[in-house]
């Protein structure tokens, strides 16, 4: 079983700052919820955003979204074969259980993940789906201990889905940005053993996800 990790992913609560903010306040009326428990998205909050700290990473829950769904229904997941963490970008991580099944619909999957940021952890019948708790990305890597650190960045060395596959043991990690843009910051970047860019352009999260699980799973399935 490998390891993947969602790094600086911009999924959190709206900060205490921009709570009182007219953007913030008229959408909570209209969705009848608390402003100190609703994810941060800039589709709503884009003008309470404006110059915040580190804001082209920040207010992007749907990428984790469809980064979690192109994971959890590959047979990689779904037999046990990876192990999922998502980082954010405030230092907390959130464990991902065995044969978790999210909903497709983002706004049933918002209500998770803010239901979750409230009572840190999500259980059905004993068996715990979902947890998050306080964890630098170092502490996570410390905790998982992996052989060997392999991040995806426009900033990495040339290679390719296949090649960089045929690299993957059973205990590795593999890191993946969970933001819209910008790159790993420094103290991040520099606990990779290496670092490869996987093409010339710059892939959305959930695409890069998809084709490096297809080909991994054509190197144990196939």
């Amino acid at each position: 079983m490998f390891t993947l990790i969602l790094a600086e992913s911009s999924l959190e609560i709206v900060p205490q700052e921009l709570q009182s903010h007219p953007s913030v306040t008229s959408y909570c009326k209209r969705n009848k919820k608390k402003s100190s428990e609703i994810l941060l998205d800039n589709s709503w909050h884009f003008a309470a955003m404006k110059g915040i700290s580190n804001e082209i990473k920040r207010g992007r829950p749907d990428i984790t979204h469809l980064s979690l769904l192109s994971i959890c229904n590959t047979p990689l997941y779904q037999q046990n074969k990876i192990k999922v963490f998502v980082h954010t970008i405030n230092n907390q991580v959130i464990t991902l259980g065995e044969q978790v099944r999210l909903p497709k619909s983002y706004h049933r999957f918002q209500g998770i993940i803010e239901k979750l940021f409230k009572e840190q952890k999500i259980e059905l019948l004993d068996k715990k789906l979902l947890e998050i708790e306080n964890m630098t990305f170092e502490e996570l890597i410390n905790k998982i201990n992996p052989k060997q650190l392999i991040g995806f960045s426009t900033e990495g060395k040339s290679s390719t889905f296949e090649e960089s596959v045929k690299t993957i043991s059973e205990d590795s990690c593999i890191v993946i940005g969970g933001f819209q843009k910008g790159h790993f910051d420094k103290k991040i970047k520099n606990k990779f053993n290496r670092i490869e860019r996987l093409s010339d352009n710059s892939l959305e999260t959930h695409v890069v996800l998809s084709r490096i699980i297809y080909e991994y799973e054509k190197t144990i399935f196939m």
